[in-house]
């Protein structure tokens, strides 16, 4: 069982993604590390993530690299969106994302291409979105907690900046599936969104059942 997981920057995708699989028992995968490893790699190699080369030159890192703290920086975040919009990239990464995806039992991705790219034939598909303004808030607030001094209007126009990027690339755009479930999750705390995950995620799995308690 594969379930895909999509949506935008600080839409609350990951959390959601991390309480599914522990609920159903799978392994999990954020996607976006695979872009940050890479884009962590092409800045620390003195490269630039709007060249091709230098990002498919990073693409070869090693499975410790995803553990690497910096990968949650914000120069990471934005680097990843940079770098993740060359074709070349996309297709080096997309084996890695697949065997995981295709491992016994199945898993649960997040991303922004899961269910349109990675896996289309995902049992369960969620676009998990919400507001600019209030993922805006959220990745300030997490930023702040972590002791940076970072200003929230800055933030807001990097959360769109990263929006507009994802949404026009080539390369598997940022965009829903046509049999994904929209979960906007602006006005709902994690415990709010996680539940509201689960109940489109079983109504996914098992459409009969629904159909028969209505």
């Amino acid at each position: 069982m594969i379930i895909a997981v999509d949506g935008p920057a600080a839409s609350g995708k990951g959390t959601i993604a991390r309480r599914l699989a522990a609920h159903f028992g799978l392994p999990h995968l954020d996607t976006g590390l695979l872009y940050r490893a890479v884009g962590i790699g092409v800045l620390r190699a003195g490269g630039d993530p709007s060249s091709a080369a230098d990002a498919l030159a990073a693409c070869g890192f090693g499975a410790a690299m995803l553990h690497d703290p910096q990968l949650k920086s914000e120069a990471a975040g934005k680097a990843a969106s940079i770098v993740s919009a060359h074709p070349e990239v996309r297709a080096a990464l997309f084996a890695r994302q697949l065997d995981f995806a295709s491992q016994p039992g199945g898993a649960v991705l997040d991303g922004r291409d899961i269910g349109t790219v990675i896996a289309p034939h995902a049992a369960a598909k969620l676009f998990v979105t919400a507001t600019p303004e209030a993922r805006a808030e959220r990745r300030w607030r997490e930023l702040t907690a972590s002791g940076l001094a970072v200003d929230q209007k800055h933030v807001l126009t990097d959360i769109r900046a990263r929006d507009e990027r994802d949404s026009v690339r080539s390369a598997a755009p940022l965009k829903m599936a046509g049999d994904a479930r929209l979960l906007d999750t602006t006005a709902l705390d994690v415990e709010g969104a996680v539940a509201a995950a689960l109940l489109l995620v079983e109504r996914a799995l098992h459409p009969a059942a629904n159909d028969g308690a209505r």
